[in-house]
């Protein structure tokens, strides 16, 4: 998959508004839950939908609180497969399933 231009990535930032570029490249997006068990529920909804399309974000649990980056390590940056799984991940949020 072709690497997005940073055109390409500010735009589909815009329609991702909870997400950020970080300085390191990835994609980031910070989430807190009602408690640790929350947090866990979510990251495993996160989990099976990565398994499914074979691209997993870099995941961090600090108790209620969730940070997840996307980038393609394969293809050296960006690509549309980070922001399928952003647009995933917030489906997962807007569904109110993790609690």
């Amino acid at each position: 998959m072709p690497l997005l231009s940073v055109t390409d990535v500010e735009q589909r930032l815009t329609h991702l508004p909870a997400w950020t570029l970080s300085p390191g490249g990835e994609i980031v997006r910070e989430a807190s839950f009602k408690d640790f068990l929350a947090a866990m529920t979510f990251v495993n909804q996160v989990a099976v939908r990565a398994e499914d399309a074979g691209h997993h974000p870099d995941i961090d649990i600090r108790y209620n609180k969730v940070r997840l980056a996307l980038t393609s390590h394969d293809a050296g940056g960006l690509t549309e497969k980070d922001f399928e799984m952003a647009r995933g991940i917030e489906a997962i949020l807007a569904s109110g399933e993790n609690g």
